[in-house]
């Protein structure tokens, strides 16, 4: 029997993982970038893997719950079959409770995760003080601490699958002969590209700080990333109107300024390297897969935004049922023609 060959156009987050969902069922994969694995978005460095708030519930908020549920396995199996750990643990999430309305809309969350989470991950208010050393401040003395939350190192997630790829037989260089199927998975450009979406910039840094046992943090709009190499991530702005892509500024300091002001402990940590770049935000918002709609007989997996290390699993997964058995199992949110229609919102 002759395998399907997939040509995956993208070494991001979402064509590396569709290439790899593909790879693993048996099919002939190339994946071309002219700016090498994670050269993007994907390459950056803060890699928080959080649910949204167990309410209001969707299927977009389903796929992703699917998606990190199965995010353990799937990455151990990339590890596996190419021996580069790719950082990922599920150490779980803290959030400081900022006054009593949030307090009380906190405590009404619990019950939806409990409806929701399937009885696999927790949502549960803490005393500030039971979280130890590492708890956020929090001006009620309330924390929510949620265990669905996971980490893994974008970089290192991105050489992950690269290696697996590779010891499937897959290809992967600057540009490939087009064979077979073909996947774009082109980040921001892709989108802009396609009228689907555009680029909306993020700075983030990693400071020298061993952390790694402890759970992320979020505050104030900050995400605060412990690593298995003991660094601590730390971002990110999210700034729809910018200069320089990929420069870094004083918005960035701003941001190192909250995560010292929600995490005390950090101060005084140095700083390791500073990072910007264009994270791809569809118009719809959430994630784009499907046949593309400018390139015909073309498929499409972009739009991965601040979720995108999250969504990738599911995400790889949907796509190689659509491309090698023809089976569309893709949430009628994440469909193209759903950023095609909608308003460019900012």
């Amino acid at each position: 029997m002759t395998m399907p060959e997939v040509t995956v156009r993208g070494a991001g987050i979402f064509g590396l993982s569709v290439a790899w969902a593909c790879a693993r069922r048996g099919a002939r994969v190339t994946v071309a970038d002219p700016n090498g694995v994670g050269a993007g978005a994907s390459g950056g460095l803060v890699g928080a893997l959080a649910p949204h708030a167990p309410e209001q519930w969707s299927e977009a908020k389903a796929f992703q719950l699917e998606s990190l549920l199965m995010a353990g396995d799937w990455w151990a199996e990339v590890q596996a079959t190419g021996g580069v750990d790719p950082g990922y643990a599920r150490a779980g999430r803290l959030q400081p409770v900022a006054d009593e309305a949030a307090l009380a809309r906190a405590r009404e969350r619990i019950a939806g995760a409990e409806a929701h989470w399937q009885g696999v991950a927790t949502w549960e208010v803490i005393r500030a003080d039971a979280a130890g050393p590492w708890a956020p401040v929090s001006p009620t003395g309330w924390l929510v601490r949620d265990t669905l939350s996971a980490r893994l190192h974008p970089r290192r997630a991105c050489a992950s699958l690269a290696a697996a790829l590779r010891a499937r037989g897959a290809c992967i260089g600057a540009d490939a002969q087009e064979a077979g199927l073909t996947v774009w998975a082109t980040g921001a450009a892709g989108l802009a590209e396609a009228d689907l979406g555009r680029g909306v910039k993020g700075q983030a840094a990693l400071l020298h700080f061993e952390a790694h046992e402890h759970p992320q943090v979020y505050a104030g709009g900050v995400h605060i990333v412990p690593h298995m190499d003991g660094t601590v991530a730390v971002g990110s702005t999210t700034e729809r109107d910018w200069n320089d892509p990929d420069g870094t500024d004083a918005q960035l300091e701003d941001v190192l300024a909250l995560a010292v002001q929600a995490m005390p402990v950090l101060s005084g940590a140095r700083v390791a390297e500073r990072w910007a770049g264009l994270r791809p935000r569809a118009r719809s918002r959430a994630p784009v897969l499907g046949r593309h709609p400018a390139r015909p007989g073309a498929f499409i997996a972009n739009g991965g935004f601040k979720i995108g290390f999250g969504m990738a699993p599911l995400a790889a997964e949907v796509m190689a049922d659509l491309l090698l058995e023809g089976r569309d199992r893709i949430p009628e949110s994440f469909r193209p023609e759903r950023s095609l229609t909608a308003a460019l919102r900012p």
